[in-house]
């Protein structure tokens, strides 16, 4: 199980998630919120046998950004999104793939 970010920031103007990653010495990763929309892991999102993503990223507004932001246990971040959408846990293992992808 990967350890949850030391630190978490939505920088709105940037329209970005930055995350700070445990470890000596510490590592940030600045994920674009229309990146984490459109890897949301719900079930609407994630046809549930397959696997296949079931959203249309052309169909998710360039400026999407997280109006909350929640903590859920210490496993998870829940958004609700401004398109509307807030049914996805994003775990740490999840966000710290996706943020494999994009370095500060």
């Amino acid at each position: 199980m990967a350890q949850p970010p030391i630190a978490i920031r939505a920088l709105r103007d940037a329209g970005i998630l930055e995350l700070q990653w445990p470890g000596s010495p510490a590592t940030t990763s600045r994920i674009p919120f229309k990146v984490l929309r459109c890897e949301c892991p719900c079930a609407s999102c994630i046809e549930e046998w397959s696997g296949q993503r079931l959203i249309d990223p052309d169909k998710i507004p360039n400026d999407v950004r997280p109006t909350e932001m929640t903590f859920s246990g210490n496993y998870a971040l829940k958004f609700a999104w401004s398109d509307g959408h807030n049914t996805g846990l994003y775990t740490w293992e999840q966000l710290a793939a996706i943020a494999h992808d994009y370095p500060a």
